[in-house]
């Protein structure tokens, strides 16, 4: 049946084919806008970029000391408290110096007495210096008879011996009259270094004991050098190098500290089977802000870039990845590229030959040249949009974080770079989608 019959003959049923195949046009242009992709995007920026290795750690001073009590007694007296600059040399307490002082005493007294001994001893050696000599002539003269020259003689060496250990005796009560001395000055406690006093562990009034183990009663500590001492794992201790640039922050405060690796310790501890190794780092505190024991988190900077092209990580593909392709468009290609193949030029030479023989792509070597100067850089892809599809663009990335990298070649600033996978917006109930969307009184084929 024609359709100006059908508009004549039944005009409503004519209304409302047309209307079905307006509605199902609609359907279809409405499908196929759904099913272009869509992509998620991000765009290149410039800025500062830094790689660093984290680690938590303490601050301490650099130089500190524990003052000790090198003798036994009562401390009676603290000259200073915690808080307090103390110089070198600086008297910090004292101990009850009873017992020591007698000892000087005695010491004094003893000395005193041997040397007594030791003049006694002198003029009797005197004496028998002569009476030796006064033998010796008359046993030379046959006065006197052997026997009392050879006793005279003997009298003399016996009184030299005597006299000789008075003066050993006088000696040895000498030193231990120093010792003594010694003793009785370290009841007084004097600072050893110029710093700080950060702790007392000993009041006024407690006994110390200093005959099995020094006991401590204070420490003093200089602090305006102090230490980090931060704990990385076995993971990063690789990575972290003496001279290497480090900062660090405290719980509460937003100032950052600034300095370099001193030292990495061999020696690690292990704690719940986790092996760090401690990493020192010195920093000047001149105003005293830093407290010992105070909690750092710790960066070692592996890589920075200033002032760099950066672009999201997402966005970096494999370069030896190809972008995907409309289905269809690989066959095309393949017969161009089997075209080419056998394709000649006018002269009747090689077309390949030719495209070899074109000078080089200046991109491409400045790309090549970049690569030279930076050997560590990565070669990958991206896909920049360009009129609102995804074009594939080789890049050469130099130094990354986890969210972005740093562009040596290849991107622009401003440049949108896909960040996704492509996806496609498809209208849901598709396979209901006709029927939901035919007109009342139409079936699969027309009106009933």
């Amino acid at each position: 049946m024609r359709v100006p019959n059908l508009i004549r003959n039944r005009p409503k049923t004519a209304i409302i084919v047309v209307a079905a195949v307006v509605i199902l046009a609609g359907v279809a242009v409405v499908r196929n806008a759904g099913d272009k992709p869509s992509y998620q995007t991000a765009a290149v920026t410039k800025g500062d970029l830094e790689v660093a290795i984290s680690a938590s750690g303490k601050v301490q001073p650099k130089n500190y000391v524990d003052v000790g009590a090198q003798v036994s007694g009562q401390l009676e007296q603290f000259y200073a408290e915690i808080g307090d600059y103390v110089e070198k040399g600086q008297l910090l307490a004292q101990i009850d110096e009873t017992i020591a002082a007698t000892k000087v005493e005695a010491d004094r007294a003893q000395l005193k007495e041997t040397r007594a001994s030791y003049a006694q001893q002198e003029a009797t050696l005197e004496l028998a210096k002569a009476n030796a000599a006064r033998a010796e002539m008359l046993y030379a003269a046959d006065a006197i008879s052997q026997a009392e020259y050879q006793a005279a003689i003997a009298d003399r060496k016996v009184a030299q011996a005597r006299l000789t250990q008075l003066e050993a005796q006088i000696e040895r009560q000498n030193s231990t009259l120093e010792a003594d001395l010694a003793t009785l000055e370290f009841t007084k406690i004097y600072a050893p270094i110029s710093g700080t006093v950060v702790s007392q562990t000993a009041v006024e009034g407690q006994t110390l004991n200093a005959n099995q183990t020094t006991p401590t009663i204070l420490r003093i500590a200089d602090l305006t050098v102090m230490t980090v001492e931060a704990e990385v794992s076995e993971a990063d201790v690789l990575r972290v190098k003496k001279d290497q640039e480090a900062y660090f922050t405290t719980l509460g405060g937003d100032e950052k500290w600034e300095s370099t690796v001193r030292q990495v310790l061999p020696q690690p501890e292990v704690l719940n089977d986790v092996v760090l190794y401690k990493v020192l780092l010195d920093v000047e505190n001149h105003d005293e802000i830093l407290k010992p024991e105070m909690t750092a988190q710790v960066f070692f900077v592996s890589g920075k870039a200033d002032d760099a092209i950066l672009a999201p990580v997402a966005a970096l593909r494999d370069g030896r990845q190809r972008p995907q392709r409309p289905s269809g468009s690989r066959e095309r290609e393949g017969r161009r590229g089997l075209m080419a193949a056998n394709a000649q030029e006018p002269d009747g030479t090689d077309a390949n030959k030719a495209q070899r023989d074109r000078p080089r792509n200046p991109n491409r070597e400045a790309m090549r040249a970049i690569m030279q100067e930076n050997p560590d850089a990565e070669r990958k892809m991206v896909l920049v949009m360009r009129d609102g599809k995804p074009v594939p663009q080789p890049v050469l990335v130099g130094i990354k974080n986890r969210t972005q990298a740093e562009i040596l070649y290849g991107l622009e600033v401003g440049d949108e770079l896909v960040i996704g996978e492509p996806q496609t917006a498809r209208p849901q109930n598709r396979g209901n989608g006709n029927r939901a969307n035919r007109p009342p009184g139409m079936g699969r084929r027309g009106p009933r």
